[in-house]
């Protein structure tokens, strides 16, 4: 290692904080509420498909929380990211802006509407979209054609754009929106990692029209696998609704679809268990607060290395607390994520940038300078919300 810095005193600043054991996972689910009494509930019933009423709980639950006035429950995260592109128009041949710091699914989401990923490049102060870098990249390479966005060099139209609050952590979304308007883009907020973060006060996913959750095993809830669409639109929320139903008209016993819809729906039985996950969020994000102040305090004094810490106009729910490593320590994030990982604190890098994977190495971009700095030096290290428990 280079002078100054220490992989031993990275490994003494995590180990200060929380309570080390054999292995530490990166971010775990707690069952500490109802989620026995609930799913016992559905095995008892019989109802533990896509029908029952805990998916309608769920639902509004949800919606009362972050504030959505309508809540769709999918499967997955990625179903969400799916059907909300297709609810904004999104069709064959279309592009579609995303970060390429972002999660595969991301991407994949685009790529099942027939549409093509155009990646672009994201910002140290938020770990998301530099708008006005992409404000810059669009007025050079797109032109406007009857209120739409078009890709001088590819001729596609650019249909919509869809920014991520990466870590849990929110976007500027002021600035987007208006590049947004601008340039005629549909907005959809990967809210994905961001369930109890706020953006000048209003919860992730409800900012733009449609917004996305997930509550895959390792959220700050879960549901086992699923996810979930946020609108403020009545007929967004009833087509998203029905598309994810199989698009089934609503009939006793006869089975009449109107159109190619989806088998998204989450089971009664994950949303059994997501109403008694719900119950306990506002201690999750405290308990998950908590740490990441004690990660900022531990770290406040080691050289090399710092946490990255909310924008101020963001209260975030630092599902994943990230360390950034200073530029000239960048080349030693392999071997610090080794010496960690063999210490039993699993930790691991940013996302693989879109870009560099086989299948969207030609999909079109803007120059990624900032994401490539981010992917060079950020860390993840654990972030479960009962690493805090024994610290009240």
């Amino acid at each position: 290692m280079k002078q100054g810095f220490s992989v031993e005193k990275v490994i003494n600043a995590i180990e200060s904080v929380i309570n080390t054991g054999p292995t530490v996972p990166l971010h775990e689910p707690c069952f500490k509420g109802n989620e026995w009494i609930y799913v016992k509930d559905c095995l008892d019933s019989g109802w533990v498909s896509s029908v029952g009423q805990y998916v309608d709980r769920f639902e509004n639950m949800l919606s009362e929380y972050c504030g959505a006035p309508f809540a769709v429950a999918t499967v997955n995260g990625t179903s969400a990211l799916h059907i909300s592109l297709l609810l904004s128009g999104v069709e064959v041949g279309d592009e579609v802006l995303i970060p390429a710091m972002t999660f595969v699914a991301t991407a994949n989401a685009v790529n099942y509407c027939g549409a093509t990923p155009h990646f672009v490049d994201s910002e140290e102060k938020t770990l998301g979209i530099d708008s006005a870098r992409l404000n810059d990249y669009l007025r050079e390479t797109t032109g406007l054609r009857a209120g739409e966005c078009f890709n001088n060099t590819t001729g596609k139209r650019i249909k919509a754009i869809v920014p991520m609050h990466t870590f849990g952590h929110p976007v500027d979304m002021d600035p987007l929106l208006e590049v947004a308007s601008r340039y005629g883009l549909k907005v959809i907020e990967d809210a994905a990692e961001s369930l109890g973060s706020y953006y000048k006060g209003h919860h992730t996913g409800t900012i733009a029209p449609l917004g996305v959750l997930s509550f895959n095993g390792n959220k700050v809830a879960t549901t086992g696998g699923g996810g979930a669409i946020l609108t403020s639109d009545r007929e967004l929320a009833r087509l998203a609704k029905h598309l994810t139903t199989t698009a089934k008209l609503p009939h006793r016993w006869a089975f009449t679809h109107d159109r190619v819809g989806y088998n998204y729906r989450m089971p009664n039985i994950n949303a059994a268990m997501g109403c008694a996950q719900l119950e306990q969020v506002p201690h999750f994000i405290r308990q998950k607060r908590k740490l990441a102040g004690r990660y900022q305090e531990a770290f406040a004094t080691v050289h090399g290395i710092r946490c990255f810490l909310e924008p101020d106009f963001a209260c975030s729910n630092y599902w994943l607390n990230a360390l950034l490593l200073a530029d000239e320590y960048r080349c030693q994030r392999d071997a610090l994520l080794d010496a960690l990982n063999e210490s039993g604190l699993m930790s691991r890098p940013a996302w693989t940038l879109m870009h560099r994977l086989p299948m969207y190495r030609n999909c079109p971009r803007m120059d990624l300078t900032g994401a490539e700095g981010l992917e060079q030096g950020l860390i993840n290290i654990p972030s479960s919300p009962n690493l805090e428990d024994g610290n009240e």
